[in-house]
């Protein structure tokens, strides 16, 4: 895709294979998750940004982010860029209710670990600089790190708002923008539940700076 390869090319958005699509995908047992991932996006393009695709100028499935010096590794499932004043993409995760709630939350916790990594910049022997990995390294025209969005399905919709519920206890304190909802509720175009905030400060006290050389 020509946006895709726009996007690479500003360090947005790198291609790789997509792992959850595909025929291998299929045949791994990936379809449905795959499918049901389509169906997000395309209900949130429908709902949140009422109907005018024209915007989402590009999007791809199971983006990896790596962090080689800590040893951080997650895939997210979807990737939609929708440039903003502030951010250049919208990130998405989407829950069939097939993992544990501990793994859901400690998915979601990764992404604060990864916003939270810093680098450090600067000639041999001076104090130098440091700044956020992901800022220098990958989305490199947002201003605040991404927005993430977490999406509850495969269950009947009580026990859906059950996950969230608990989903927000098991999150609270966490330093990046997370938002809540589930699929009934996103398919209807209701409010999505605020659930973390993003706060650069709190996040840079709560993770060391890296050491100079």
């Amino acid at each position: 895709m020509a946006g895709q390869k726009a996007l690479a090319a500003g360090n947005e958005l790198p291609p790789r294979p997509k792992a959850g699509t595909g025929a291998k995908a299929v045949r791994a047992g990936l379809g449905p998750h795959g499918l049901a991932v389509t169906d997000m996006i395309l209900a949130y393009t429908d709902t949140v940004l009422s109907g005018d695709r024209a915007c989402l100028t590009d999007w791809q499935v199971e983006v990896n982010h790596t962090i080689k010096q800590t040893g951080l590794s997650f895939n997210t499932d979807a990737v939609l860029a929708v440039p903003t004043q502030t951010s250049e993409v919208r990130l998405f995760e989407l829950d069939n209710g097939t993992m544990s709630q501990a793994r859901l939350a400690n998915e979601v916790w990764d992404y604060e670990r990864y916003a939270g990594h810093r680098v450090w910049e600067g000639a041999r022997g001076t104090i130098g600089v440091t700044y956020p990995f992901w800022q220098r390294h990958r989305y490199t025209r947002s201003e605040r790190f991404p927005l993430l969005h977490v999406v509850l399905a495969g269950k009947e919709e009580h026990l859906l708002d059950n996950r969230r519920r608990a989903l927000t206890a098991d999150v609270k304190g966490i330093t990046v923008a997370v938002w809540v909802n589930t699929m009934p509720r996103l398919q209807r175009g209701e409010p999505w539940y605020e659930t973390g905030v993003d706060d650069p400060d709190r996040r840079r006290r709560r993770y060391p700076e890296p050491v100079g050389r």
